[in-house]
């Protein structure tokens, strides 16, 4: 569904009058996401009318799509005590009660809600079918049948057209979506979020261009309407990321149309944090970092801020501001903690331990590296995001922390990148030991190691280099037996491919390898085995110096 609830009626006909008029210009305000005016409006009129029960429970509804759930509550308590159409506070009763996954008493509040309606009355019926696609647990399949009731009383109603499309897309029921938000439209012709609803089908299905055709033509009808260029942001940002070679132009027509859907809302608290939750969307950190610091600026109270700001400070290179910001988000009960805020803080520390010649201090790597750990505790796939900050290690030769950071990512199956993690942690954890001193090399992270191929080669039977691996880390490990086991299975998978395979070089390279390698395994206990292998080696490399020695050493 669309990014923001859409969990009011944008125009029903209210009673004649100024009262009339003021909530209808209310729910105008909240189709535009113009909440903050909305709020003032519905405030404004139970001020002046205390027993308006819709315009209590309207702005109950604001509330609660701003999760601000205490206030939600109120207003539609105080809708219940409301003369004039108080029944509708049981429906905003009745979403908490979805909320809380306690269908029976949400149930019990609908009834409560439409026991005294007449015949031809069916705002009720649209209002809860909003309340069961909104609530946090959404039920479209139920959204849908109360729709249903409502249409048969008024089968051109657009509204309750324009909801039940809304619950068809919510349902993955594209064509019984399109078919009604084309109703809708043709029903209402001024009602431009159904016309905006066809546009977002199109990017759903991955038609950028067409989308974005078909947002202009809303644009046609009224440039003046806000959603409807964030909906032109989120497509360009799509199209972005599905053609990498748009990305550039499609990302700033993103920012652009974004930031012309800010200048149509109320610029709120609540807009601009939406903003900066785009900014982190299409990574522009930079702008994301002066937003961060003019919300702190005008609004210290919100801690959400201190994420934002964390997270682009870290991005653009400044760590002790990302540092200090993320911890003191994190440190306080009541925030709500996110894998991403250990990703970055843990991401900061170890380049705060960054020297300018690349190299990491412990201390430091290993405090981010515990940060990093809470992070995929939190979400688990996460672990996705650090696959090129270990290979940025690796290719610095820091083999023991590309290791650590690669074995996150091999030990979870999940991740899209586990079998590319998984011979990454193998080949870091080789290359950090096999230049070390035999008592020195870290034996347990090289039996991992190659259990960890082992992992490779149930996902992949087919990667033989998995064996080559194996065999080089038999060899840290200095076993001799698995040495001959691991090096002789590759060269056996590598055969039975043919000599085509065999005569390229860079694989006689490698078959070379491991006759060496087998022939040394077998000097100690089998000369003449071992002196048939280092020949197999002078067959492939009739000049290689180390066969030619150990052949002469042995006899």
């Amino acid at each position: 569904m669309n990014k923001f609830k859409i969990f009011s009626l944008a125009l029903i006909a209210s009673a004649a009058g100024a009262n009339a008029q003021d909530i209808n210009e209310a729910k105008k305000a909240i189709d535009a996401e113009q909440f903050e005016k909305a709020k003032t409006i519905l405030k404004s009129i139970i001020k002046s009318k205390p027993s308006d029960g819709e315009a209590n429970f309207v702005l109950g509804n604001v509330y609660l799509n701003q999760s601000v759930v205490d206030s939600a509550k109120i207003y539609y308590n105080n809708g219940l005590q409301a003369s004039d159409k108080k029944n509708l506070s049981y429906i905003g009763l009745g979403q908490l009660d979805l909320d809380a996954k306690n269908t029976a008493a949400a149930q019990a509040n609908f009834t409560l809600a439409t026991k005294d309606m007449r015949k031809k009355d069916i705002n009720e019926f649209i209002y809860i079918a909003r309340a069961y696609m909104n609530s946090d647990n959404p039920d479209y399949k139920s959204a849908v049948d109360v729709l249903k009731r409502a249409l048969a009383v008024d089968p051109q109603n657009a509204q309750a057209l324009l909801a039940i499309g809304d619950a068809y897309y919510g349902a993955n029921n594209q064509n019984d979506a399109y078919k009604s938000y084309r109703d809708a439209f043709t029903a209402d012709n001024t009602l431009l979020r159904a016309k905006m609803q066809l546009g977002v089908l199109l990017k759903g299905a991955k038609s950028y261009d067409e989308a974005i055709k078909s947002f202009n033509e809303v644009i046609a009808l009224n440039a003046s309407y806000g959603p409807v260029y964030r909906e032109l942001a989120e497509t360009y940002y799509k199209w972005a990321r599905n053609k990498p070679s748009t990305a550039k132009v499609n990302l700033q027509n993103a920012i652009t149309n974004y930031e012309k859907y800010l200048s149509l809302t109320d610029y709120s608290m609540d807009s601009k944090m939406r903003h900066a939750d785009f900014l982190i969307l299409v990574k522009d950190y930079k702008q994301l970092e002066t937003v961060a610091n003019k919300m702190i600026a005008e609004d210290k109270v919100n801690p959400r801020i201190y994420r934002y700001l964390g997270y682009a400070a870290y991005e653009n290179g400044n760590v002790d501001v990302a540092i200090k910001s993320i911890e003191d988000y994190i440190k306080v009960p009541e925030n709500k903690v996110i894998g991403r805020d250990y990703y970055y803080l843990g991401l900061s520390k170890i380049k705060k331990g960054t020297a300018a010649d690349g190299t990491i201090d412990q201390a430091a790597f290993d405090a981010g590296l515990a940060d990093i750990k809470k992070a995929i505790e939190l979400e688990p796939l996460v672990v996705e995001e650090f696959a090129d900050f270990g290979k940025e290690l690796f290719g610095k030769k820091q083999y023991t922390q590309a290791a650590s950071i690669f074995e996150l990512g091999a030990n979870n199956k999940e991740s899209k990148n586990y079998l590319d993690d998984a011979v990454y942690y193998g080949i870091s954890v080789y290359y950090g030991n096999a230049g070390k001193p035999l008592e020195s090399r870290d034996k347990a992270a090289l039996e991992n190691a190659i259990v960890t191929f082992d992992k490779v080669l149930e996902a992949s039977p087919s990667y033989d280099e998995a064996y080559l691996y194996k065999g080089r880390l038999s060899s840290a490990l200095d076993k001799d037996d698995m040495i001959i086991k691991n090096y002789e299975e590759y060269v056996t998978k590598t055969t039975a491919k043919g000599a085509e395979e065999v005569a390229k070089p860079a694989t006689a390279k490698k078959i070379v390898e491991a006759y060496n390698a087998i022939g040394a395994a077998y000097a100690n206990t089998d000369k003449a085995k071992a002196v048939e292998y280092f020949n197999k080696t002078l067959v492939l490399d009739p000049a290689n110096s180390y066969a030619t020695q150990s052949i002469k050493a042995l006899k």
